[in-house]
């Protein structure tokens, strides 16, 4: 709970909890949270922020989630929860809400302001309308235009908004912003024309200077080096290690696109801000004949005038001299030297104020909700943010800083009232008795600056009303008079000793926030804020639209007279004056900014100075008008959600009402003589009831949390149980009936596959369901298995094994032969057959005794054939094959074995050709192959035979593939040496023979 604590390491949330109410108490708090890096707090709905000076990872997308729509305090303090509350107001109740952000310079209010835009950005146009989002756009872009054309770099901030900005935002019913409008107030124009020691001008010039491209400056006559430019130079601080002049020039432009800006108005605000920075170096001489002033650098003053679009004499002219219209006649007046730098620096001033203006309306033009294309209703609601300058004390305060000044006076007197007039409403509301809030009024303070006739305003504004030649003296010697009796403003005159204060210079007014010493000098001209009707003309008859139309008051001739102008004094207290109206019927929001240190560090808190900030803030007096009494509040109802674990009677739920069941706890924790009950919330006096109610709460939380997590799992397992439960029954459910509609099929296809000529071969097998798989291997074996038992039916048994070689010769060849013997019958061993052998007896009886040598077990194949060997020489043998050895014969020799049989394991291969010749190489791993050619008496095909024969063996002893190579060129090794043997056709017919071709061999094949 953000009011509470976020852990005791971090200190109190909300100040309005702290022990003791004591400014060392605020103190720190205040500072033990800086330095853990909490650098927000609340005072109850108030959000104080202290300059964190570093980058901080608060405001990303997590961030806004956690507390979008969520009340103020059930978070960590943040300035989102502020803004969302202040949106939330305005969304649910219909009624325009304002923020108003307030602190010195550099304690970060234009950052806090920009914070809140982009918080609001994100939380609204969840249907993404196109135009709600370029309004968004260009709400959150014009900061990058203002920054550049009104803020400066100070000695206290590096960004300092060098005017007041209030942007109220309009909503549609949805709570959609469809634009908005912007007021200023109270530009710093003297910076144009001198900046003290340290400081810059406004980013504009150096941004220009750094980032627009080459030609754009040489068509402006500028150059890179601001050292050559008197109104940029003066604080000697052109360069900042924080600003990068060039990136933020790119990003102007882009907003300016964005915003709306036409390319040609783009172009004469640059040419604007051009000719200011050349308006500087513009210098005077005297004429030689009289005391008056004349240009001593036309050069410079002709670039002026090419800018502005106006004739370089009327430039000159309207520099040096002064008309003026008296009785019906025409008077031309040179001015003095010193009048005349007085009147470069009035127009310079009055030309960028302009400009500055118009850049404001044109923003205001782009976000107007009625010229928008998103349907707008005067019924819309409005949030209001104003980031406007924090209170100045200076080493020099003058005229601007008691402006400045007056404005915070007129804002704190505004937020003590309102704080007041909601805590008294919210008590009436509640029927609470209200006590009265001692705290300082500062009503006295800004009666001492407005009041008619009396205030310092009025005395300034009856100076420069005055006839003749009225000085600064004699403005300080009128207030001395008029105001010797008031306690809160003092000058050397009127206290002699106080020889802090310079005679005929200074006077000392007492603010809220402390002391503030302001310097005549220049009070009277920057009230009076001069500038001759000539250079108003001047710029009305520019040769510019845009220059033309910013200063519509120069069309009037000479003669015409016109009312006296309002002076600036009177001018900025109408409009403060308007704009705390404006706000007082507002439901207001408050962020208080703090600057911890002058140093911009990221790490050090200065005591002496944020106390000073915490004072003139009213910090303190903002604590006690919240603790008037009663520290805490809340709704009967979230307390009772909150705090009803507390007691057995309350937990787990209260039958009964809210206020009863607060009542309750309230009662049995003995808290009764410290609350009261209002008509919808609780009352809380003390901080010490509330920090009890939580420690009692946290007490609780752990077995409730372990008491909710046994039965959260328990049901969750039990839940889980009943699903897979239900998933395997439906799986089963889907399995059997996938199982059966599969078989169905199978059985549907299959139906007359005995009556088919292939037994079904070439039906094509649906593909089965995973389960199915095994299932279905196995029927397309059982198929196999009967299709093949009805081939086979009518084949005899004992052609049977025969078959199987021709099978396996088949599968062997691949169809790659012509011709293997398939449609004889096959006998296998040759030799033992009169047919072929008509010495049977002397083959048989040499086989007994190679039997009983090696055991073998059966021959595979035997053939009379014309063997090749590594000498390139043929001989007829002949060639057993058994289950163990090869075995090669010699005919002539009664079929003596030539030598040792060859372990049949040793064939690593055969090799045949396509054609109908009996060439077979038996390949094997000794590098010595057995290249052969099959003879017998009646020419049969024996070579597919032997394939067969090997092939089958080789498939039922090794569980493998016997490899056969089918080409017409068969390569072999004799001798470990690789050669190969081509097929020869001859008309010679003595037989087949091998003969010598170069290193190769050649099979001469009879061509019949």
């Amino acid at each position: 709970m953000a009011g509470i604590h976020e852990g005791p390491e971090y200190g109190i949330g909300d100040f309005v909890l702290l022990r003791d109410l004591t400014l060392d108490a605020f103190m720190e708090n205040l500072k033990h949270r800086f330095e853990k890096g909490k650098i927000y707090t609340y005072i109850g709905e108030v959000v104080v922020s202290v300059n964190p000076y570093r980058s901080v990872d608060l405001y990303n997308q997590s961030y806004v989630e956690e507390y979008r729509g969520r009340e103020i305090y059930e978070r960590p303090p943040h300035i989102f929860a502020l803004a969302d509350n202040a949106y939330k107001t305005m969304k649910r109740n219909a009624r325009d809400t304002c923020i108003v952000i307030s602190g010195e310079s550099g304690a970060g209010k234009t950052e806090a302001s920009k914070i809140i835009m982009r918080y609001i950005a994100a939380v609204t146009n969840v249907s993404g309308q196109k135009e709600v989002e370029r309004v968004k756009d260009v709400l959150i872009k014009s900061n990058n235009i203002l920054e550049a054309f009104g803020n400066a770099k100070t000695n206290r901030n590096d960004n300092s908004s060098r005017f007041g900005k209030y942007m109220d935002i309009n909503f549609d019913f949805k709570g959609d912003p469809v634009g908005g409008h912007i007021n200023n107030y109270l530009l710093e124009k003297s910076r144009v024309v001198y900046q003290q020691d340290g400081e810059r001008n406004f980013h504009s010039f150096y941004q220009l200077l750094s980032g627009a491209q080459d030609d754009r400056l040489s068509k402006l006559k500028l150059t890179r080096d601001s050292t050559q430019y008197h109104y940029v130079r003066q604080g000697g601080s052109a360069k900042v290690d924080s600003i990068n002049d060039r990136r933020d020039f790119k990003s102007v432009m882009d907003a300016m696109k964005a915003t709306g800006f036409a390319f040609m108005h783009v172009e004469t605000l640059w040419s604007i801000v051009a000719a200011v920075i050349h308006l500087g170096n513009v210098e005077f001489g005297v004429a030689e004949e009289e005391d008056i002033a004349c240009v001593g650098n036309q050069s410079v003053s002709n670039i002026i005038a090419g800018l502005l679009g106006v004739r370089p004499d009327q430039l000159e002219k309207a520099l040096c001299s002064r008309t003026i219209a008296a009785g019906g006649n025409v008077v031309e007046k040179g001015l003095t030297k010193k009048d005349a730098y007085f009147a470069r620096d009035a127009f310079a001033k009055a030309i960028y104020d302009r400009m500055f203006s118009w850049i404001v309306g044109r923003i205001n033009e782009a976000i107007d909700p009625k010229a928008s294309g998103v349907r707008y209703t005067s019924k819309g609601t409005v949030i209001g943010v104003l980031d406007i300058y924090g209170f100045e004390i200076f080493d020099n305060n003058s005229f601007e800083q008691f402006c400045i000044n007056y404005c915070n006076e007129k804002l704190q007197q505004l937020f003590i009232e309102l704080v007041l007039k909601q805590e008294q409403e919210e008590y009436m509301r509640e029927g609470i008795e209200w006590q009265h809030v001692d705290y300082f009024n500062n009503k006295v303070i800004c009666d001492l600056v407005e009041q008619p006739h009396k205030g310092v305003l009025a005395i300034l504004d009856e100076a420069c009303l005055s006839v003749g030649k009225v000085t600064d003296k004699m403005f300080l010697q009128a207030m001395s008079q008029k105001l010797n009796h008031h306690d809160r403003f003092t000058c050397r005159s009127l206290v002699p000793s106080d020889k802090t204060l310079d005679h005929d210079k200074d006077f000392r007014i007492k603010h809220y926030a402390g002391d503030v010493t302001y310097s005549v000098e220049g009070f009277i001209d920057k009230n009076r804020d001069t500038l001759f009707q000539d250079c108003k003309r001047l710029l009305f008859n520019s040769d510019n639209e845009l220059l033309k139309c910013m200063w519509p008051e120069g069309k009037l001739s000479v003669t015409e007279t016109t009312k006296r102008p309002i002076t600036a004094g009177t001018s900025f207290k109408s409009s403060i004056i308007s704009l705390v109206q404006n706000l007082a019927s507002k439901e207001p929001h408050y962020v208080r900014c703090v600057k911890p240190n002058e140093i911009k560090s990221p790490v050090v808190f200065d005591d002496t100075r944020v106390k000073h900030q915490v004072m003139y803030l009213g910090l303190m007096e903002n604590v006690r008008v919240r603790r008037a009494g009663f520290a805490y509040r809340m709704g009967y109802t979230r307390f009772l959600q909150r705090y009803k674990c507390i007691t057995s009677k309350t937990w787990p739920k209260f039958r009964g009402s809210d206020f009863d069941g607060v009542k309750s706890i309230i009662q049995e924790l003995n808290f009764d003589s410290d609350v009261k009950y209002g008509r919808s919330k609780l009352f809380i006096r003390s901080p010490q009831t509330l920090f009890s109610l939580e420690e009692t709460r946290d007490s609780k939380i752990p077995p409730i949390v372990l008491f909710l997590q046994t039965h959260w799992r328990g049901g969750m397992a039990r839940s889980r149980v009943k699903k897979m439960r239900a998933i395997y029954l439906i799986m089963g459910r889907y399995r059997k009936y996938k199982m059966r509609s599969y078989i169905m099929s199978l059985v549907e296809r299959f139906r007359n596959v005995r009556n088919k000529k292939d037994y079904g071969k070439n039906i094509q097998w649906p593909r089965p369901p995973s389960v199915l798989e095994g299932l279905v291997s196995m029927l397309q074996r059982i198929h196999n298995r009967w299709r093949a038992n009805m081939i086979l039916r009518n084949i005899p048994k004992e052609d049977r094994p025969a078959l199987r070689l021709k099978c396996a010769a088949s599968d062997a060849l691949k169809g790659q032969r012509i011709d293997y013997g398939l449609k004889r019958k096959w006998e296998s061993n040759y030799l033992s057959s009169t047919k072929d052998n008509s010495s049977t007896h002397d083959f048989v009886s040499q086989m007994s005794v190679l039997k009983s040598q090696d055991h073998y077990s059966r021959v595979l194949f035997s053939s009379f054939v014309k063997k090749a060997n590594k000498f390139n020489k043929t001989a007829d043998r002949g060639v057993v094959i058994t289950d163990k050895y090869i075995y090669k014969l010699d005919p002539k020799k009664k079929f003596k074995a030539m030598r040792k049989g060859t372990p049949i394991s040793d064939v690593t291969g055969l090799a045949v050709s396509p054609e109908r010749d009996q060439l077979i190489v038996v390949h094997l791993n000794s590098g010595n192959d057995l290249v052969l050619c099959l003879q017998s008496k009646v020419n049969e095909e024996r070579v597919g035979e032997m394939v067969g024969a090997l092939a089958s063996f080789w498939r039922r002893t090794y569980k493998k593939e016997l490899k056969v190579t089918v080409a017409k060129n068969v390569s072999c090794m004799l001798g470990n040496k690789q050669r190969n043997i081509f097929i020869r056709s001859t008309a010679v017919n003595g037989g087949p023979v091998f003969k010598k071709e170069g290193q190769d061999l050649a099979l001469m094949w009879p061509s019949t």
